[in-house]
């Protein structure tokens, strides 16, 4: 059984970060959000240590190390713009580092991480949850399999609606998120260049606070992709229907249909890096590349 430790327990994504530590069979010493709204802890780990201010989980957990109790790993679910003090501290502390996407938000920050990873010992993990789904695997052996020169036309459309609040919060800072982009474009990006190879060119048609859009050309496709989150722009059928989000990629004009196979993919991404064949930092920095380029072209 490892010891974990979670920063930013109120969060969207944190319960899927609960349900993996639960479901791998270890256990959540100690969580952090400076937001006390935090009853999800019941459901998995009622017994865990809480705190809202950062120094007093700092000390908690140094307190836990001197009486024979490890953090091995912390998992890091705060705003974008924290995540690169957030992994500092758990190589800090000696412990390994899972960190949900985007990693960072500049390429320039992995460089400085993984300077620190060699200094330490210690390792920092990120979610790559989309290439353990089992039809984006199934799709990468296509590819490979495909002749080498054979180039792809992809079109990827992305509209998760959010309403005013999200405008109000820090994912509406880009200074902060990143941007639609980065924010809900990143993995995107990443499973596509995983599958057809590195970027050629990056175009940028639009990026405004609700909708980027632009084209990528891969080594092995073309990809002309949207992002949103404003529902305005959900085609007239998904509206009709009552749905607020869309989701559409498409390969030479065929439907790519991935849309189940989610729930499981957090936890599988946990086994993955406890048996040692967790996604490096390193990975996602090509990704983290593009989402940057896309924030900075004018």
């Amino acid at each position: 059984m490892k010891n974990f430790a979670l920063i930013g327990a109120g969060g969207y994504i944190a319960p899927r970060h609960m349900k993996a530590i639960k479901e791998t069979g270890n256990n959540l010493l100690a969580a952090l959000d400076k937001h006390d709204s935090v009853g999800i802890l019941d459901s998995y780990f009622p017994q865990a240590d809480f705190f809202t201010e950062f120094e007093r989980f700092d000390r908690h957990l140094e307190k836990q190390k001197r009486l024979g109790t490890k953090t091995d790993y912390v998992s890091v679910c705060s705003p974008n713009y924290l995540h690169d003090a957030h992994i500092r501290f758990g190589l800090r502390i000696g412990a390994d580092v899972i960190c949900e996407k985007p990693i960072v938000l500049n390429p320039w920050n992995i460089d400085a991480l993984l300077e620190i990873e060699k200094e330490t010992g210690k390792n920092i993990y990120t979610i790559l949850q989309l290439r353990l789904h089992p039809a984006i695997i199934a799709l990468k052996q296509k590819i490979d399999g495909a002749p080498a020169d054979k180039k792809y036309n992809i079109n990827l459309q992305y509209i998760t609606s959010r309403g005013n609040w999200y405008h109000t919060s820090w994912k509406g800072d880009i200074q902060k998120s990143g941007g639609i982009a980065t924010n809900i474009g990143v993995h995107f990006f990443d499973m596509l260049m995983w599958i057809f190879g590195e970027v050629k060119e990056n175009n940028v048609i639009q990026h405004t606070a609700s909708t980027a859009a632009g084209n990528l050309v891969l080594q092995k496709a073309t990809v002309n992709w949207m992002l949103s989150i404003d529902a305005n722009v959900l085609p007239a059928g998904v509206k009709a229907a009552g749905k607020r989000t869309y989701r559409m990629l498409t390969i030479d004009g065929e439907a790519f249909e991935f849309s189940d196979g989610f729930t499981e993919l957090h936890t599988k991404s946990y086994s993955e890096i406890i048996a040692g064949r967790g996604f490096p930092m390193s990975e996602t920095k090509a990704a983290i590349q593009v989402v940057h380029d896309i924030r900075n072209t004018k």
